[in-house]
């Protein structure tokens, strides 16, 4: 586990512990498998990462559909970018929601009259936070930070990251 503005983050992997080999060579490791951080729910943000390979993975995996199900219930905050709203569509979640994703993923999220589309580069909708790729990770992760713990903290966490305005 890591914190962030002090956000406790726990990352779970879709198989286990073991590295997670990432598009452009990225590695992540993983804190607990996603089974095991299951259990230790709920969470107050589920968050899905973008990539295509890995949002396929999200998109096939049962254990995502059921931790985001227990999280759309609740009225849990669920965060996605890039490529992981597609996550969304597969498993029925936030239907109805306006969202965005990386342009890449534009055409299959629209697939139906599931979501209404924007470009923006943040999206929130109700307890729903889309975001379009790694240009705008920086927006999603304020946004996050915002939601679960109020602008004061954001401004604390913003002003040594030198971020333009």
């Amino acid at each position: 586990m890591s914190t962030f503005a002090a956000v406790t983050v726990t990352v779970a992997g879709l198989t286990g512990k073991e590295p997670v080999h990432c598009s452009r060579n990225v590695i992540i490791c993983p804190d607990s498998s996603l089974e095991e951080a299951s259990k230790k729910g709920p969470y107050d943000v589920v968050l899905l990462p973008g990539g295509a390979l890995g949002a396929q993975n999200l998109s096939e995996s049962p254990a995502v559909k059921e931790v985001l199900k227990e999280q759309e219930s609740r009225k849990g905050l669920i965060a996605a970018i890039c490529a992981g709203p597609t996550a969304l569509l597969a498993h029925g979640i936030a239907y109805g929601s306006t969202i965005t994703t990386h342009p890449g993923a534009k055409d299959k999220m629209m697939t139906g009259d599931h979501y209404k589309y924007t470009e923006a580069r943040v999206q929130k909708d109700g307890h729903l936070i889309t975001s379009r790729g790694p240009g705008t990770s920086f927006e999603f992760a304020l946004a996050i930070v915002e939601e679960l713990m109020g602008a004061e903290v954001v401004a604390q966490v913003k002003a040594p990251l030198i971020l333009k305005d």
